[in-house]
């Protein structure tokens, strides 16, 4: 059996940075992730939007900040599985525990932190057939590759983080920019209101999208004021259409844990009900919990921290600051060679 110390669940920015902070607190480390790349939900829904919320960067974007966290995190050599789903977490009789994934592959670890995001997610769709059939024919529901929209007359469906994010990211290099919520109110940060508000998108309230007209591709969306009831006709080459995300924590919930609102409860300690059980980043939830990249890499220190003394009790949670214990390594090693 061989038996790793801690085992992440999920790749994602958290469980990125929880593997940097793992190895660099010595801890033999695996890393398992149900997607074929690194990186969660930032590689999988928006590589090419950039983020604006991580401390030391006023913009970056996802792809880049996936690019870093792995060259961070590889650094200690962390054991990596893709394309295994974990299915099963089970506590063996002498407290360590066994993963099995989807293939039927074995895991066995110390301990477990679980960073797996939302869970299995997924865009959500019209379910309109008149509409789904146009899906990748000029109908989007997320941006894999921001060149896909240069030059072209773009209509942003939505009112949240990512519809106002990836409209204010494209307007740049799109000929046209029209973006309809329905409604007058944003669900998105103050600051990227303002910023689309006073850019030169055209933003058109309490519209929805009644149709879409074309050929082989959109050539045409109907739109119509809910209010009103007038219908408008806008010659467009993509649609993209934020609606949200569709999550399923799936296998999770069948693991003991206590689980609120698709979320597994945590304490202080990022300690979930079962012991040597640990969550972080967007699947933990806490009294006052923000679902932030940043808040997710507090949460992953935290989180390692514990599970490292929960496996050295002499040991202490804060092992000092980085910069010194990494400077007097290197001298170490230096003495060493």
């Amino acid at each position: 059996m061989d038996l790793y110390d801690l085992t992440i669940v999920g790749a994602g920015p958290t469980g990125l940075f929880a593997a940097y902070y793992a190895g660099f607190r010595t801890l033999r480390t695996k890393i398992i992730d149900s997607q074929s790349d690194l990186g969660g939900q930032v590689t999988a829904l928006y590589p090419d939007k950039y983020i604006y919320d991580v401390a030391g960067f006023p913009k970056i974007l996802g792809k880049d900040l996936i690019r870093n966290q792995v060259e961070q995190a590889m650094q200690y050599n962390p054991t990596v599985v893709l394309n295994e789903r974990v299915e099963v977490l089970k506590r063996l009789p002498d407290g360590n525990y066994r993963l099995v994934t989807h293939t039927g592959q074995e895991h066995f670890t110390r301990v477990v932190l679980i960073a797996a995001g939302i869970g299995a997610f997924t865009p959500k769709k019209y379910n309109r057939p008149e509409l789904d059939r146009y899906e990748g024919r000029g109908l989007y529901f997320a941006v894999r590759n921001r060149e896909d929209f240069r030059d072209r007359r773009v209509l942003v469906v939505g009112g949240g983080d990512s519809a106002l994010d990836w409209a204010l990211n494209l307007l740049p290099i799109t000929r046209e920019l029209t973006l309809i919520h329905r409604r007058d109110q944003f669900r998105a940060h103050e600051d990227s209101v303002r910023k689309l508000m006073s850019s030169s998108a055209t933003v058109k309230l309490f519209y929805e999208l009644k149709a879409l007209e074309g050929n082989e591709r959109v050539e045409r969306a109907v739109l119509f004021n809910n209010r009103t009831r007038e219908e408008e006709v806008l010659e467009v080459d993509a649609v993209l259409a934020f609606l949200g995300l569709v999550s399923n924590l799936g296998p999770i919930r069948e693991w003991g844990l206590h689980i609120e609102d698709d979320a597994i409860v945590v304490n202080t300690k990022m300690e979930t009900n079962l012991p040597g059980v640990y969550a972080a980043g967007d699947i933990a939830t806490y009294p006052g919990k923000l679902k932030l990249i940043a808040t997710g890499y507090g949460e992953a220190a935290t989180a390692v921290n514990n599970a490292y003394t929960y496996l050295n009790p002499g040991a202490k949670a804060f092992p000092g600051h980085s910069s010194a214990i990494m400077e007097k390594r290197e001298r170490a090693a230096a003495k060493t060679g």
